[in-house]
């Protein structure tokens, strides 16, 4: 029999110790996300449902974007065993330069209208993390702000080919100029997607105020107050900013864009030139026979063209075909460590992350980007000691089991008649 007694408070305190009391209440709430998605519930409490939702949609039915995040979710690991990972090597080089981690910031719009500290924001944590930042030509910050926000780090540009030509190719010198290392040339956007959730919610630039945007506003009185209270919105290349997103995409792209457009800003592009975008095996190969530097597999975040090819599902066999001339890379879906070094494992060259950056944003500024970079960094290292390798270079296909949930359908005789 257990023999009981009244315990002692100094034997309660030896126990027992409390949590020191955070007083920052941004840090408190950061401290508390754990996981990319913790971020993202952050956000969502904290922004109006109209930035909200630009950032977190994709277009029509949003099965692009589930099926992409459902494939990183039906991955299988195979761990080796009895391997010393008391230390781990993160580090890659990509397009000619290091990164310290196999991820960058992809390229994203509007981002000051998510947390009015934007793409300084995530400049500025790409370059204490040692990592590259992408800047979109609908950015909200100037070409030049950005490189001083990250004046020794790797800056890349993502480039919409307008148009008015002259605006593109001004912005490609304006990029040259400040030392751009790398240009993005964007090929899936001949027009915009139908983003359903901005079009319900009014979604414009810039925010036209109505009953439900007052309502949704009362809970968030701090967004309002960034917002009114930091300079206006500015664009890189738009003049004229009334209209809803897709209103405005419709009104700056060309659907009439074309090999020969590429041909044109790889004469006039000094740096690294990669084609982002790219969605079929055939593509791949032919853009490859060009010279460019690298593609991005990438259905533009499912934001485009809903059922669109799965990035992940691409990756293996467009690696496979043209990833020793090429450098390939990915995006779309990725909100874990997990999947990158999945995505690095089955052939990738590098990833990029778009709403993962942008939830981190809107949950805390700068902080939160710092958080979430910090919240992958932590889980690609322990993915990788529990997969026992010590190294990015180190991963390779026979780590990683691709579950498949989408099949293709194989057709009948009778169906063939």
């Amino acid at each position: 029999m257990v023999t009981r007694q009244v315990p002692r408070t100094a034997d309660i305190f030896d126990l027992l110790q409390f949590k020191k009391i955070e007083l920052n209440p941004r840090k408190r709430r950061l401290d508390s996300a754990l996981t990319i998605h913790d971020l993202r519930d952050i956000a969502k409490r904290r922004t109006p449902a109209a930035a909200f939702d630009y950032t977190d949609g994709a277009a029509e039915g949003e099965l692009s974007l589930s099926r992409a995040r459902q494939a990183f979710e039906d991955v299988e690991f195979h761990p080796a065993i009895l391997n010393d990972v008391s230390t781990v090597d993160t580090s890659t080089t990509i397009l000619g330069g290091a990164s310290a981690l196999p991820f960058g910031i992809a390229p994203t719009g509007f981002t000051r209208l998510m947390q009015t500290e934007g793409e300084i924001a995530g400049a500025s944590a790409a370059a204490a993390a040692g990592i590259p930042f992408t800047l979109s030509t609908l950015g909200t910050t100037s070409i030049e702000d950005v490189k001083n926000a990250n004046p020794t780090g790797r800056n890349w540009f993502q480039l919409y080919v307008m148009k008015q030509r002259e605006i593109s190719y001004g912005l490609v010198e304006r990029a040259a100029a400040a030392g751009y290392d790398t240009l993005f040339f964007t090929v899936d956007t001949p027009v915009a997607g139908a983003r359903l959730r901005d079009k319900r919610n009014g979604f414009s630039i810039p925010p036209q105020i109505a009953l439900g945007t007052i309502l949704n506003a009362i809970p968030r009185p701090w967004w309002w107050w960034d917002f009114l209270t930091t300079p206006k919105l500015e664009f890189a290349s738009l003049s004229s900013t009334g209209g809803t997103v897709g209103e405005l995409l419709n009104s700056a792209m060309d659907p009439t864009i074309s090999f020969d457009d590429l041909g044109i800003i790889r004469a006039m592009w000094p740096g690294k030139l990669v084609v982002k975008g790219v969605q079929t095996l055939a593509d791949a190969r032919k853009v490859t026979d060009l010279g460019v530097d690298g593609i991005v597999l990438s259905n533009h975040g499912g934001r485009q063209l809903d059922r669109a090819p799965i990035p992940f599902h691409l990756l293996p066999t467009v690696a496979r075909e043209v990833g020793k001339d090429i450098e390939v890379m990915i995006d779309t879906g990725i909100m874990n460590g997990a999947d990158i070094v999945a995505s690095m494992a089955m052939g990738a060259k590098f990833t990029l992350i778009g709403r993962a950056y942008l939830y981190g944003l809107m949950a805390g500024g700068r902080e939160g980007v710092d958080r979430a970079i910090q919240i992958l960094s932590e889980q690609i290292v322990r993915t990788m000691q529990l997969l026992q390798v010590k190294s990015i270079e180190e991963l390779s296909p026979d780590h990683v089991t691709q579950l498949m949930r989408l099949e293709p359908r194989a057709l009948g005789a009778e169906a063939r008649i």
